[in-house]
């Protein structure tokens, strides 16, 4: 098992990570999403022991991470920002890690050269961005590690390819136990890949939830009326100390999203309506909306990354 207690980074006066604590289970999928700059590929780093935490612990079965060899043996770890030797091509990288890493397999990787169709031959430099993550994907994947770290997995891979990728992740963790940690700006590909999802602002874990059973504070209910109840449920729901983040009427079918405990929500909301639906449900909530709210109360919105006038032609999604 990965523990991280009261982790800590800095680099100058900027905190990367502060104080950040979590565990990750052997033999599962584990997410990261967050703001832009709020640790993720810090906290990787940290995992891959290429960096030394300046405070707080990182290990691996209670054993540092930074400090031994052997431990980091057992991880792969593929940055956003690839590296290969100049003027090398896949041949050439494979002669490298079968002498570098103990546990690589030439058999393993020139069954996933053919599974991606890469020319072994051709220099990586010709490559476009998303056979680069190929290949670095397959060197990684024929170590057959343990640990499997992957700093935006699918950033330059078409559909096709991103499904290839998740299958062969869920193949090494499902027979060989292996831990796989990712991140992504893609969440729908999180939604659809991880066991386990962290979501990191400004270096602090906000959430840590199986993805099955999101807890993140707030309620999805749909509310189907006989006639269009207009901004009634609204105003009413308000008044009863509701904290709306969202409400949207599609005819007579309101979508309310209610910063609340979610247990006896359903109830609650009714019991405040003086015209009362005849269908309530509650939903599931999508990443991407537990993303946008959870960041938007936390003051990550919108006007803070694009300017004014650009921020103005997008479509509200925020609180109504």
């Amino acid at each position: 098992m990965i523990e991280a207690q009261a982790l800590t980074k800095r680099f100058d006066d900027t905190v990367a990570l502060d104080a950040l604590s979590c565990q990750i289970p052997q033999g599962a999928v584990y997410g990261l999403v967050g703001s832009n700059g709020a640790g993720k590929s810090t906290f990787l780093r940290l995992l891959a022991g290429a960096y030394r935490p300046d405070s707080g612990t990182l290990t691996i079965d209670q054993t540092p991470i930074y400090k031994e060899p052997e431990v980091r043996a057992d991880i792969a770890f593929v940055p956003d920002d690839l590296y290969f030797l100049p003027q090398s091509n896949l041949k050439r990288m494979r002669k490298l890690y079968g002498h570098v890493f103990r546990d690589f397999s030439s058999e393993r990787f020139t069954e996933l050269a053919e599974l991606f169709r890469l020319d072994q031959k051709k220099r990586l430099g010709t490559f476009s961005k998303g056979m680069r993550r190929q290949a670095a994907l397959i060197l990684a994947l024929a170590r057959r590690p343990r640990y499997l770290l992957m700093d935006e997995v699918f950033d330059g891979l078409d559909p096709i390819m991103r499904n290839y990728v998740r299958d062969l992740i869920y193949r090494d963790v499902r027979e060989r136990q292996a831990t796989a940690v990712i991140s992504s700006h893609s969440l729908r590909e999180l939604e659809d890949t991880c066991d386990q999802l962290a979501l990191l602002h400004q270096g602090h874990l906000i959430l840590e939830s199986e993805m099955n059973d999101l807890q993140t504070g707030l309620g999805k209910l749909q509310l189907g009326f006989e006639s269009d109840p207009g901004t009634a449920p609204e105003s009413q729901l308000r008044a009863a100390g509701f904290e709306l983040v969202k409400y949207a009427l599609q005819g007579k079918v309101a979508t309310v999203i209610i910063r609340a405990p979610q247990e006896g929500l359903c109830d609650k909301v009714v019991a405040a309506l003086d015209l009362k639906p005849v269908l309530t449900e509650e939903l599931p909530l999508t990443l991407e909306e537990v993303f946008t709210y959870e960041m938007e109360a936390l003051g990550y919105c919108r006007e803070e990354v694009l300017p004014d006038e650009e921020s103005e032609k997008l479509p509200v999604t925020g609180p109504v």
